[in-house]
């Protein structure tokens, strides 16, 4: 046998994805669930990008990082 490129799945744990693999598709349920970390680093991308404080609520709301309502919990939840 010639040495080769190997086995994708080679030194990986049962049930844990090799690296460099696609994710699994996420559910609905799981489309608006985020970690902390991604949703501070997005809320930093519209802050650095946006013109002015209205713009920034705009901005916000209009990705579901903040509600519309002060009510209310924003549409993406951790």
């Amino acid at each position: 046998m010639t040495a080769g490129i190997g086995n994708a799945r080679q030194g990986t744990r049962v049930g844990e994805a090799p690296a460099g693999s696609i994710p699994s598709p996420r559910s609905a349920a799981d489309a608006y669930r985020v970690s902390d970390d991604q949703l501070h680093r997005a809320r930093m991308v519209v802050a650095r990008n946006s013109a002015d404080p209205d713009d920034l609520r705009s901005l916000l709301d209009m990705l579901g990082l903040i509600s519309s309502s002060p009510d209310l919990p924003p549409p993406v939840s951790r």
